[in-house]
């Protein structure tokens, strides 16, 4: 059986832990930010855990 590929687009976009937890990087810190206030702006530089069903094709589409 040949190896499985790991899906690059996902491997970027999220990241698993030592203990399994599946964290993604929260969405909107892209541009505009002059007009966001800087508790918003504090928010976005935490990681945060995606859903259960999220998780589960997260680690599928990654070979983990």
């Amino acid at each position: 059986m040949p190896k499985a590929k790991t899906r690059r687009s996902v491997a970027k976009r999220v990241k698993i832990t030592a203990r399994g937890k599946v964290l993604r990087h929260r969405p909107g810190s892209g541009h505009l930010r002059s007009r966001k206030s800087p508790k918003r702006l504090r928010r976005f530089r935490k990681e945060t855990g995606l859903s259960k069903a999220f998780a589960k094709q997260a680690r599928a589409l990654l070979g983990a």
